[in-house]
């Protein structure tokens, strides 16, 4: 069985990525596990396009990206942030994140499919040296079945969407019925994470990878399912905190992430709010002849609103 064949249905046609795109995504993922694996690694930027309508060509390249997070954020008295999470192992933060999100999102709104998700999120784009912190507040009108024209703020520019076409798709869907057939136990939930391969660095690296393509939005996930998927990734070894994380919104955060992927999951260290998702990020420029990844830079996303709204324009 192909790990990147998907083994939930897509769309009523069941169409899915071309066997280029399988193999263009198997490849990266390979040089990628290599990269994480050999000596004298060295930590890339990497990460799924932020791009929300995921086209066919594109599906599959979650897996692609490598990269480590650490951000280290002191309070005014110059004291590292870690009281109360030495006892804590990244496990334990997603399972409290999980019963979190079966209260917190208990009455959120069920969408149709001719509607729209209204979404507000700001963005910090820090740089690792120099460079001053640039910052965003998106909004955005995307179809939830795609079957509409969407309307997309990235970074401050407006993109106008088009409606999916015939063979293309949107990964992970924004339909809810479809994902009301999602499955909600947590063990049967990684193994669809994992393409139903068994766990290793590869495999846990695709699954820790859908988790955030899933959970990065713009959809409303019925709340069991958002539960179950950190539930799921939980379960995964080699996942781990991050101690010293940055403040989201002015709520101090920590972060759990995979050695193997660029994404680092954001909580609220009191309340495990789910607040967004960080990674991290480069530039290229052209050095003697050779294009070269410079100005790195940690980039942090958070939701700050979504509704379901009627047509474009509307925000409730």
């Amino acid at each position: 069985m192909d790990e990147l064949t998907r083994v939930r249905r897509w769309d009523s046609a069941g169409q899915g990525p071309s066997d280029q795109a399988r193999a263009a995504a198997r490849a990266r993922l390979d040089a990628a596990v290599a990269a994480e694996t050999s000596p004298g690694h060295t930590v890339r930027a990497g990460g799924p396009s932020r791009r929300l309508v995921l086209r066919t060509g594109l599906a599959g390249a979650a897996a692609a990206g490598v990269g480590v997070t650490v951000v280290v954020t002191r309070d005014g008295g110059g004291h590292d942030r870690t009281t109360r999470l030495d006892t804590v192992s990244a496990a334990e933060v997603l399972r409290r994140a999980a019963d979190r999100s079966r209260t917190a999102n208990r009455d959120l709104p069920v969408p149709r499919d001719d509607q729209y998700f209204y979404t507000r999120t700001y963005v910090v784009q820090t740089y690792l040296k120099g460079g001053r912190t640039r910052t965003w507040t998106d909004e955005s009108w995307m179809s939830v079945d795609g079957s509409k024209p969407s309307l997309r703020q990235e970074n401050g520019k407006i993109h106008h969407d088009p409606p999916l076409g015939k063979h293309e798709v949107r990964w992970p869907p924004t339909v809810y019925s479809e994902l009301q057939e999602w499955p909600t136990d947590p063990d049967k939930l990684l193994d669809q994470f994992r393409h139903g391969m068994k766990s290793s660095l590869r495999n846990d690296v695709v699954a820790f990878s859908e988790g955030c393509m899933l959970l990065m939005g713009p959809r409303v996930l019925p709340p069991a399912l958002q539960a179950a998927a950190f539930e799921a990734l939980s379960k995964l070894p080699r996942i781990r905190l991050d101690y010293h994380d940055a403040t989201v919104a002015g709520r101090r955060a920590v972060g759990v992430s995979h050695p193997g992927d660029a994404f680092v999951f954001l909580f609220d260290r009191k309340t495990y709010d789910y607040l967004g998702l960080r990674t991290k990020g480069s530039s290229a420029k052209k050095v003697n002849g050779e294009w070269k990844q410079v100005n790195y830079y940690y980039r942090t996303t958070t939701l700050e609103d979504i509704q379901v709204v009627d047509h474009i324009g509307q925000h409730h």
